[in-house]
């Protein structure tokens, strides 16, 4: 089963894309709380070079509600991270599956809120 949202980006510089990405989750309800820069996280600690790859959690706070009231440790899965990584010739993002992620959990109603914060998310990366 994929894991991931997945689209390409050919041609794409990963600033537009960032700006891009962050505007078309925020129009689907979500916000970011959390931005790593990996690129940068493994150059300082690690002094690694590598292409450019961030990570951002992004969040939509109804959804979120909605989860830990069903499951109350389902916290440890959030937030939904979605990637931004330069590839040969463009930028390719990807975003986690919820209805993936969440199979590890046996609650329906969980799967049932999965599945619409999926498709939220693959509406928020078509629209990219």
């Amino acid at each position: 089963m994929p894991y991931t949202i997945d689209r390409l980006f050919p041609g794409a510089a990963m600033p537009d894309i960032d700006a891009r990405t962050r505007s078309a989750l925020q129009t689907k309800g979500f916000g970011v709380l959390t931005e790593i820069d990996v690129k940068q996280t493994m150059k300082t600690k690690m002094d690694k070079d590598m292409s450019g790859y961030r990570i951002l959690g992004a969040c939509s706070p109804g959804m979120a509600w909605a989860a830990i009231g069903l499951e109350p440790k389902v916290g440890a899965m959030l937030p939904c991270n979605v990637i931004l990584r330069e590839v040969e010739g463009g930028v390719e993002i990807s975003a986690i599956d919820p209805v993936a992620s969440m199979s590890a959990i046996e609650n329906p109603e969980l799967h049932a809120v999965a599945g619409k914060v999926r498709d939220m998310l693959a509406e928020a990366i078509a629209a990219i």
